[in-house]
């Protein structure tokens, strides 16, 4: 695996592969590897010759008093993890490489971006789509792999790919899970075993409303009050929103039909997760 930490040592890189008529994926990441991030390197080698992950902690998309300082950062740990899962180079650059001085331009998300994750977390989107877009003028990738945890910012990427004519297709792999449901993400190191019990709240909830979809119940209003059941019931646990949209703009839907998502935030603790399903697909 090569590890670069330059833009130009990564196009310079990535010249000679494509100089081979080399197919290649990117898998952005923000480092704190675990099998969810590992998952989307095994979906890139089927779709690619060459697999690039980013691994950048974007401060763009932290507000002030958020945890960019403490977020987790293992870099050597991480660096073995991706060369045993077949990555081929690792881009890791620091702030100042990716921002350079004087910087001011961002790109502004849309109606998308202004709803739940986008409330919640103000300029949040920005900040995603900003690094993004440098990812994807950098790398240049034939795919890019995301995972589904992160549902909103998944279509968010989409708009921006078609909005501004990436020639790259969006791989979406379905969420990496605990064997008791909750699923995989970097926050998950700062829960205590208290809270890590108390945030299976989450997968329960979205369960509960799954059931019963499957059972025909198609209302969106009675699927969110049956996981907004699950979470207040359970102590510790703080819910943000439950929302049941479509899976085109994140608009709120009256019927959920196969393909409507129902997602989920809530603060465990000290500890905001998020979770989500997309209805009709097993697994998903």
């Amino acid at each position: 695996m090569q590890h670069v930490t330059t833009i130009a040592e990564l196009r310079a890189v990535l010249g000679r592969e494509r100089h081979q008529a080399r197919r290649i994926a990117l898998v952005p990441t923000m480092g704190a590897l675990h099998e969810g991030h590992l998952t989307l390197v095994d979906d890139a080698r089927l779709r690619a010759d060459v697999v690039v992950m980013s691994l950048f902690v974007n401060p763009l998309q932290f507000r002030p008093g958020e945890d960019f300082e403490k977020y987790p950062r293992h870099l050597e740990a991480d660096r073995a993890r991706a060369e045993a899962r077949g990555v081929d180079v690792l881009f890791a650059p620091t702030v100042e490489e990716m921002y350079r001085a004087g910087g001011e331009i961002r790109i502004v998300a849309g109606e998308t971006a202004s709803r739940w994750e986008g409330a919640a977390r103000p300029g949040h989107f920005e900040g995603v789509l900003t690094v993004v877009a440098k990812l994807f003028n950098i790398v240049q990738p034939d795919v890019a792999c995301f995972g589904q945890k992160d549902i909103q910012q998944v279509t968010l990427v989409r708009h921006l790919i078609a909005q501004l004519d990436f020639p790259i297709e969006l791989a979406v792999v379905p969420t990496v899970r605990e064997a008791d449901g909750l699923a995989l993400s970097s926050r998950n190191v700062y829960l205590n075993a208290a809270d890590r019990h108390a945030a299976l709240a989450l997968s329960r909830a979205l369960q509960a409303a799954v059931t019963r979809w499957e059972a025909g119940e198609r209302t969106a209003a009675t699927l969110r009050d049956v996981a907004l059941a699950v979470l207040a019931g359970t102590s510790g646990v703080v819910t943000d929103y439950v929302a049941v949209v479509d899976g085109m703009r994140m608009l709120p839907v009256d019927r959920a039909e196969p393909g409507s998502i129902i997602a989920v935030a809530a603060r465990v603790g000290s500890t905001r997760l998020i979770d989500n399903v997309l209805l009709g697909r097993r697994g998903a």
